[in-house]
């Protein structure tokens, strides 16, 4: 297990880049952190990736069945994540959380199989719009939230395309934030796209990888516009049909506002 748990020079250097270099502590002790978790949930790890902001390991677990620990440096991405996938907890169509150790940015996620993503399969426009409709469940901020606004996740992701070095994106951010600001507010999947979704049981959308936030849910359908075959204005006008509450004026200006993000 050690040589699969330990994190590789890649992905240290793209922590660094996210997290500051402060990371290469975590990751020194990450071995023994998923150790006493594997210790505690009963796992075995099978298999180590990750993304931007995570590892993950595919886990066998003592009595059967495959799981997934993800874990993060950073405690709050593992909070907010938790919170959300709480709130989804009754939609099939969202990954199921199992456990958590939230001070140790540790979450413990259920199998979806076959789990395909969606990029590799391909989707149709009813899938998404049942998908979207599924994420709709009614919820509010109350007092203990810890999701920000969606104006802290528009921020940042206009601030990481500059990062990477793209420019002339002052007007679109200032129309998102605006956007943003506005509207009907719920909760928000927030990074939701063909590779945040998985093929489940009898071919369901299931959603993985939140980076939830209070505000428009009109947000989650701007990949899925932006994609695909035909013009994305006739995506709109099928969506608005077909997801009750999604506003084709909104959507219309999300997209032109982030478009230049894709």
């Amino acid at each position: 297990m050690e040589e699969l748990v330990r994190v590789p020079p890649e992905v240290r250097e793209r922590f660094a880049v996210r997290f500051g270099a402060g990371v290469a502590e975590w990751c020194d002790e990450l071995p023994v952190l998923v150790g006493e978790l594997a210790g505690r949930w009963g796992l075995e790890v099978l298999a180590a990736g990750g993304g931007g902001t995570s590892r993950v390991f595919r886990c066998g677990r003592s009595g059967g069945g495959v799981v997934w620990l993800k874990l993060t440096p950073e405690p709050a991405i593992a909070r907010e994540e938790a919170e959300a996938l709480r709130h989804w907890a009754a939609v099939p169509s969202v990954v199921a959380l199992l456990a958590a150790d939230l001070p140790a940015g540790a979450l413990l996620l259920a199998d979806v199989r076959p789990g395909t993503t969606l990029r590799q399969l391909g989707w149709s426009l009813p899938e998404v719009a049942a998908l979207l409709r599924e994420l709709r469940v009614p919820a509010a901020p109350g007092a203990g939230s810890v999701l920000r606004p969606l104006a802290h996740r528009v921020g940042f992701v206009f601030d990481l395309a500059e990062r990477r070095g793209r420019t002339g994106l002052a007007e679109h951010r200032a129309a998102a934030l605006e956007l943003a600001s506005g509207g009907p507010v719920g909760l928000v999947h927030g990074d939701l796209h063909p590779s945040n979704v998985l093929a489940g049981p009898g071919g369901r959308p299931v959603a993985i990888d939140p980076r939830p936030s209070w505000g428009d849910p009109d947000f989650d359908a701007v990949d899925w516009v932006l994609t695909g075959p035909g013009t994305p204005e006739r995506r709109i006008t099928d969506l608005a049909a077909l997801v009750p509450g999604l506003s084709p004026d909104r959507l219309h200006a999300w997209c032109r506002a982030l478009a230049p993000l894709g």
